[in-house]
């Protein structure tokens, strides 16, 4: 049922679409960036692209810490949404769930911390009032956590398990990333789920993140 991806990217609004897709942007904050001395108004949050050939046929967008900053991006941890879609495909006339989510960051690190659990928490509940329960469910998205986290605790009550260290893989970041620490973005999935192939991609980099390809029989 086409693919899932995830990335870690920043993208100004003024970006050319996907073409043959629908885009919805979801802010968290807006803000001052700079190109060279010139300062630019931007927002800063997520975005999700559905091809054309599905229907969106519920939708929850909600924020799991924080809310809207207008006037700023404000002090770590900075405010986080999550985007929850179920999509109808005319080709299979099956139903999916997708959520995602980019996690706090804390200048701390990627630790469990009392504001990650309470995100995790309001992600399910945001899954929750969207996902019936009965069909595949996959979430996604660089949650900023260590792959022992209590967030994975708490999203496996929805049944869900992570493919990437469920497959052994111990690396999601690209040669722009210079730290330690080699895990940032996860797929999970609940066991309907019919994968037929997930991979963590190589190339192009185009960010510190490596994008996340998850393949749907």
């Amino acid at each position: 049922m086409s693919s899932c991806r995830s990335a870690s990217i920043s993208l100004p609004r003024s970006a050319p679409p996907c073409p043959g897709h629908d885009g919805f942007f979801c802010p968290t904050s807006r803000g001052e960036l700079f190109d060279g001395d010139t300062a630019i108004v931007a927002e800063f949050g997520l975005a999700t692209f559905v091809r054309k050939t599905h229907s969106v046929i519920a939708q929850g967008l909600d924020f799991v810490h924080g809310r809207f900053s207008a006037d700023g991006w404000g002090e770590h941890p900075r405010q986080r949404n999550a985007h929850c879609i179920r999509l109808f495909s005319h080709e299979h006339t099956s139903t999916l769930t997708i959520a995602h989510m980019h996690g706090l960051r804390d200048p701390a690190g990627k630790g469990d911390t009392p504001a990650r659990d309470d995100q995790a928490v309001a992600l399910v509940k945001l899954i929750e009032r969207v996902w019936p329960g009965d069909e595949g469910l996959v979430v996604c998205g660089d949650f900023n956590v260590l792959p022992d986290s209590a967030t994975f605790a708490i999203l496996a009550r929805l049944g869900l398990s992570d493919l990437v260290t469920g497959n052994g893989l111990v690396d999601t970041r690209t040669s722009y990333y210079l730290k330690q620490g080699r895990f940032a973005d996860y797929m999970l999935v609940t066991p309907g789920v019919n994968v037929a192939k997930f991979e963590v991609v190589d190339a192009p980099e185009i960010s510190d993140h490596r994008a996340l390809l998850l393949d749907l029989g």
